[in-house]
């Protein structure tokens, strides 16, 4: 009996171990030692609604407090006192237009801006009012994030702190992929300028690097798709052990099973 079931554990084995690379392995066509260009334009850039804090530092004392008004938060162009505060620096969020109020300098445009750019543009700003030559400014990103949901070991809310993040850091950050998810199969629904688009990437694939979405934006959502296995127990309940896909499997199994054995 032993000899005529070894066979069909091996087959059943060497067919579970065939697909397994193919469908879990990253970067199979990826070429290496091979040098590709990176695309300097993939920071993240400003929108209405993010919020950053603006840290300005001088020789002068009395200049810098002017500047960083500690115990208000700038929204949309107003001042709005916390009394929450706790010695946290000022927030300022973008209004429709992209615009803050920035103190002493006025409304200013920075939307469409990078960090370094926001930081640039308020510096020479400053300089051209002729207060103060010697300064030095800090742009920081408050509330942007992205989210990772779906076949990921950690799904949840993930704040963004860097200039540049990688879908791949993304997933990284959310634990990476559980072993139910598809690596053909990751959409990145991202929301910009009044519209929605959700874009496919297979993370097995060098294409990966060519997509629109491999550098995460604020707010995009990262979803990976559960694989046929996980699909499968999505008909199981409290009342049944096993799915109706299973028990037909099963049962094809035994009967090739029994007429090995009995034959």
């Amino acid at each position: 009996m032993m000899k005529k079931l070894l066979p069909i554990v091996l087959a059943a084995s060497l067919m579970a171990a065939c697909n397994t690379p193919e469908k879990i392995s990253y970067f199979q066509n990826v070429p290496l030692n091979t040098y590709e260009t990176i695309g300097a334009d993939n920071n993240i850039r400003l929108r209405p609604q993010d919020q950053i804090s603006i840290i300005v530092t001088t020789k002068d004392a009395e200049i810098t407090s002017i500047f960083n008004l500690s115990r208000s938060q700038y929204r949309a162009g107003y001042t709005e006192l916390r009394p929450d505060y706790q010695g946290e620096v000022s927030g300022y969020t973008l209004d429709s237009k992209g615009e803050i109020d920035f103190p002493i300098i006025g409304r200013i445009k920075i939307g469409g801006l990078t960090r370094s750019e926001v930081a640039q543009k308020i510096k020479n700003k400053i300089i051209e009012a002729k207060m103060v030559k010697d300064l030095v400014v800090t742009v920081e990103f408050l509330n942007l994030y992205f989210s990772a949901v779906g076949e990921v070991k950690k799904p949840g809310k993930y704040a963004i702190t860097r200039d540049r993040i990688s879908l791949l850091e993304g997933l990284a950050m959310a634990g990476d992929l559980n072993i139910m998810g598809r690596r053909d199969a990751i959409y990145v629904i991202r929301e910009e300028n009044g519209q929605r688009v959700s874009h496919e990437v297979d993370i097995r694939k060098k294409e990966l690097f060519e997509s629109p979405v491999y550098y995460l934006k604020q707010n995009d959502v990262i979803y990976v798709v559960p694989n046929e296995v996980r699909a499968g127990q999505s008909t199981l309940n409290d009342n049944t052990l096993l799915s109706t896909s299973f028990f037909l499997r099963s049962g094809s199994f035994l009967t090739s099973l029994g007429y090995l054995l009995f034959k």
